[in-house]
């Protein structure tokens, strides 16, 4: 213990609860709320979980103790590289899901704005208004491109270049997956 009567984190052997900081204890003690290696051990894997299936928050009750666990994803952009195609392709081969999802190959140079997440795809914030853009619209670093629902949750995609909004790849209130394309912006076109 140090002098103002706090367990320290040095000497800490195998098989001692971990001290949470007084920020998650409950409210109506002043005691510290302490996590065995298990307990710790369990948050961790609801933490893996949640990465492994790109979730954004979980949120779990168990004997009266409530874990929410929050991960805001990352919003990448792509710049689509020239895609050649082969004209004599045989019958049998069909089309692939991957081939599906690429955007067209006169993409060169424009930015791909991507799904970070598998959710259903919504132009606008609710059924009856106006989408959040249309396709020739002049966008701004930022500005909110669409919605992907995920288990009852909004998540807004914005735009992460400058330029006008020149293809729409995919359709509202339809199923998107991870990473597929849902906008191309040429980011040198000026308003």
């Amino acid at each position: 213990m140090n002098s103002s009567g706090k367990k320290t984190g040095k000497g800490r052997g195998a098989g001692k609860p971990i001290v949470l900081p007084s920020a998650f204890a409950p409210r109506s003690t002043a005691a510290e709320t302490l996590l065995s290696p298990d307990q710790a051990a369990q948050i961790q894997q609801l933490a893996d979980l949640l990465k492994r299936n790109h979730l954004t928050e979980l949120e779990i009750e168990r004997s009266g103790v409530r874990i929410r666990i929050r991960h805001e994803p990352v919003i990448r952009t792509t710049t689509a590289q020239t895609v050649e195609t082969v004209t004599n392709q045989s019958a049998s081969t069909g089309t692939t899901p991957a081939a599906q999802t690429r955007p067209p190959a006169e993409t060169d140079g424009q930015v791909t704005i991507t799904s970070p997440i598998v959710g259903t795809f919504y132009r606008s914030p609710s059924p009856d208004a106006d989408p959040y853009v249309e396709e020739g619209d002049f966008v701004k670093k930022g500005q909110v491109l669409c919605i992907v629902e995920a288990m009852k949750l909004m998540n807004e995609i914005e735009s992460e270049a400058d330029g006008r909004i020149t293809k729409i790849l995919a359709e509202s209130t339809k199923p998107v997956e991870y990473g597929q394309p849902l906008f191309l912006i040429d980011p040198n076109a000026t308003p």
